[in-house]
């Protein structure tokens, strides 16, 4: 038991190499958000739906293009 104690205790004070997410994992999670956003936000606006409490009647297809 007192060995694993040591082990975690010089884990604990050695130094911590910065891996992946240390380095990149803000920036990640940011462009994520960024492209959801900017993706949902096309979706939402170039859709064409009227919005409304009940679409029932309110949305209708747009003519088909030939």
């Amino acid at each position: 038991a007192r060995g694993v104690q040591h082990t975690a205790v010089r884990q604990a004070h050695r130094k911590h190499a910065p891996n992946f997410h240390d380095k990149y994992g803000n920036l990640v999670l940011l462009g994520g958000a960024a492209v959801f956003t900017t993706v949902w936000g096309y979706v939402l606006t170039q859709l064409g739906m009227e919005w409304g409490l009940s679409p029932v009647g309110r949305v209708t297809p747009r003519e088909w293009r030939e």
